[in-house]
C-alpha cells in the first residue's frame, strides 16, 4: 500500500508542477495566438510602422525568434499546429479538398492528435476561440473534426477558412451554427466585428474558468487575411501614412529591421515586385493599406484585452503566451482584377437577413442590412459591403526583405514573429533567439510543459509520434538540435539543415524532385535568397536532395495526386 500510495503522489505531483532549472512552479496556463495573412515585418517589435503596443510589450519582456516558420499557407499550418506534424502527415498537404490519398485529405488525420486532446489527458480545460479550417465536413451533422470533436471543452469561431469580417459563415459556438445577431451569450455594446468578437469571448472563456486546474487556448484571428475589414476609428489613425507607396514603408521597415538586429547588416534586399509610379488609383492602393494597418492595430487592442484578463485573474506570471503567424503576407488580387462597382447606396436595395438566417459562401452577396457586395479597383475598403485584398504590393513590404509570400517556401512565404512570454520561466527582456524552429515544436513544447504523456495509442488508433523539438531550453537561450526542417506546398519545396536552404518552385512531380530544379542558398550570408548557390555547390545540392526525398517519401508528400490508370 505504502508503495502504491509514493507511485501516487510522484504522478500528482509531476502533474502539478514543472521543473525550472533549481525550482517548481504550477503548471502553467498556455495561450496559442496566431494572426492570419501577415508578413514577418509587420509587428511594431519586428519592423513594422503599425501600432502593436502590446506584442510589443510582450516581446520586450520576453523572446522573439528570428527564424521561426509556418507552413506557407493557412490549412496546412494549422494542421502542423495542432499535431505536431508536418501538414502532410496530418492529412492536410493542401487545403480543404480530399484527393483520395493520405497526404492530402482535407482533414486532420484519426492517427493524429491535437494539443487539446493531449493536455486533456492531463487535466488542463481546453478552449478555442477563432478560426478552425482543418476540416471538409461544414455540415454540423458530420463533425467529426470541428474543436469539439478533437479535444477543445469551448469553441467560438469559424469552421471554414476566408469571410466577412462583419458577418462571417460558418460562425459558430460549440456544434451549432449561429449569427452575430442570434448569439445568446455574446452581444457587444457595439457593432459586432469579428476579430473584436475572437478576443472577447477569449477573455470570456479566462473569466469563467473554474477549478485550479490550468487551461490551454487558442486564439486565431483572422486579420489580417482579405477582405480588408475594419473599424474607422481604427483606419483613421493611418490616415495619408501609406500615400508615398511601397518603396518608402519597405525601406524603413528594412533599416528597423538592421536597427532591431532582426535581419543582417549584408542580406540585401529582394526585388519590388510593383511600381507606385504605375498604379492607377493611388487613393485606393493607399486606403487598402490603411485598413489592413487597422486590422492589425485591432487585433494587438483586443490581445490587450486577454492580457488584462489573465492579469485580473492573476493568471498572467504562469502563462506561457505564443504569438506566431500562419504564412508570409498575401499577394492573392481578391477583388483587385475589375473595375470598381458602384459606390455605396444610400440605403439598402435587398432585403434584409433575418437574424437567423446564416451567412452564407466565404464572399456574402448582400450585407446583413441588404447593401450588395463591392469589389474591384476605386471601391474603398473597410465597410461590410466590399470585399478586396491589399494585393502584391503590399504584400512584398510586408515580408520585407524577404522573396515572394504566401504559397511559396522561400522565406517570404514562410518565416514568421515567434513572441513567447512566460515572466514566471523567461527571464529575458527583449532578446533574440536565432534559432531555427517550426510550427511543429509548439506541441512539443505544449507536452513538455503540462506534464502530458504524448500516447503511441488514443482510442484504438496508433498515433504518428511527434516530429518536433520542446523550445523550453531555446527559450533559455541554449541550442536545439535536429536534422532538419522540411516543407512543401503546392508543389513547392524546401529543406533547411543548418546554414543551408534547399528550394524550389513547382518543382514536386508524383515520382518526387528533380535535383537540377533546386535553388541553394546560405541563410547565414543570404537570408534573402539573392544568391543561388546550386552549381557552384553540386555536393550540398545531392546531400539535401536525398534527405528531401526519404522526407517527402515518409511523410505523406508523394504521390500528391493519385495517378492515372
Amino acid at each position: 500500500m505504502f508503495v502504491l500510495s509514493f507511485t501516487f503522489v510522484l504522478v500528482m505531483l509531476s502533474r502539478s508542477a514543472i521543473s525550472v532549472g533549481a525550482e517548481s512552479s504550477p503548471r502553467p496556463n498556455i495561450i496559442l495566438i496566431m494572426s492570419d495573412d501577415m508578413g514577418i515585418s509587420d509587428l511594431g517589435c519586428y519592423g513594422s510602422e503599425i501600432d502593436t503596443p502590446v506584442l510589443d510589450g510582450l516581446a520586450a519582456n520576453g523572446v522573439r525568434f528570428t527564424q521561426f516558420y509556418n507552413t506557407a499557407r493557412c490549412c496546412p499550418t494549422r494542421a502542423s499546429l495542432m499535431t505536431g506534424l508536418y501538414p502532410h502527415q496530418a492529412g492536410v498537404g493542401h487545403m480543404m479538398n480530399d484527393r483520395g490519398l493520405d497526404g492530402y485529405q482535407g482533414n486532420i488525420s484519426s492517427n493524429c492528435l491535437t494539443i487539446a486532446e493531449v493536455l486533456k489527458t492531463a487535466g488542463y480545460s481546453t478552449y478555442m476561440t477563432g478560426k478552425w479550417h482543418i476540416t471538409r465536413h461544414l455540415d454540423p451533422v458530420e463533425n467529426f473534426n470541428w474543436p469539439r470533436q478533437r479535444g477543445f471543452d469551448r469553441f467560438y469561431g469559424t469552421i471554414h477558412g476566408a469571410g466577412s469580417l462583419w458577418d462571417p459563415n460558418t460562425l459558430t459556438r460549440d456544434n451549432t451554427y449561429i449569427t452575430p445577431l442570434n448569439d445568446t451569450e455574446y452581444q457587444p455594446k457595439g457593432d459586432w466585428f469579428y476579430t473584436d468578437a475572437i478576443s472577447d469571448n477569449a477573455v470570456k472563456y479566462i473569466r469563467e474558468h473554474e477549478g485550479d486546474n490550468p487551461f490551454f487556448m487558442y486564439v486565431a484571428y483572422t486579420a489580417a487575411h482579405w477582405p480588408m475589414h475594419a473599424h474607422e476609428k481604427d483606419i483613421a489613425k493611418y490616415k495619408g501614412k501609406y500615400d508615398q507607396g511601397y518603396d518608402p514603408i519597405r525601406a524603413a521597415r528594412y533599416k528597423k529591421m538592421k536597427k532591431l538586429g532582426l535581419i543582417k547588416d549584408d542580406w540585401g534586399l529582394s526585388e519590388k515586385t510593383a511600381d507606385w509610379e504605375k498604379v492607377p488609383n493611388k487613393p485606393w492602393e493607399s486606403r487598402n493599406m490603411e485598413v489592413y494597418a487597422a486590422m492589425i492595430d485591432n487585433m494587438d487592442q483586443g490581445i490587450g484585452n486577454i492580457v488584462d484578463e489573465l492579469k485580473r485573474q492573476g493568471k498572467f506570471d504562469n502563462t506561457l503566451i505564443l504569438f506566431f503567424q500562419d504564412n508570409g503576407g498575401c499577394a492573392e488580387g481578391m477583388g483587385r482584377n475589375k473595375k470598381g462597382g458602384p459606390q455605396r447606396a444610400d440605403k439598402p436595395s435587398l432585403k434584409a437577413m433575418g437574424k437567423d438566417q446564416l451567412q452564407v459562401g466565404m464572399i456574402p452577396k448582400q450585407t446583413r442590412d441588404g447593401y450588395p457586395m463591392r469589389q474591384g479597383v476605386g471601391v474603398m475598403a473597410g465597410a461590410a459591403d466590399t470585399y478586396i485584398g491589399y494585393g502584391q504590393g503590399w504584400a512584398n513590404v510586408s515580408d520585407t526583405p524577404f522573396k515572394l509570400y504566401k504559397h511559396f517556401v522561400h522565406e517570404g512565404g514562410i518565416a514568421t514573429p515567434l513572441i513567447a512570454h512566460w515572466p514566471s520561466h523567461i527571464k529575458s527582456k527583449g532578446d533574440w533567439r536565432t534559432t531555427p524552429s517550426h510550427l511543429i515544436d509548439i506541441m512539443a513544447t505544449c507536452v513538455d510543459i503540462s506534464g502530458a504523456t504524448y500516447p503511441e495509442r488514443y482510442k484504438g488508433q496508433e498515433i504518428k509520434p511527434m516530429e518536433g523539438k520542446s523550445l523550453l531550453p531555446v527559450f533559455a537561450g541554449k541550442p536545439l538540435q535536429r536534422e532538419a526542417l522540411y516543407w512543401e506546398h503546392e508543389r513547392n519545396c524546401a529543406i533547411r539543415k543548418g546554414k543551408w536552404k534547399l528550394v524550389g518552385r513547382n518543382v514536386l512531380q508524383p515520382q518526387g524532385v528533380p535535383i537540377d530544379k533546386w535553388e541553394l542558398y546560405d541563410m547565414e550570408a543570404d537570408r534573402s535568397e539573392l544568391n543561388n548557390l546550386a552549381v557552384s555547390q553540386p555536393g550540398i545540392v545531392k546531400e539535401l536532395h536525398e534527405m528531401y526525398m526519404a522526407y517527402a517519401n515518409r511523410a505523406n508528400v508523394i504521390p500528391y495526386k493519385k495517378p492515372k490508370k
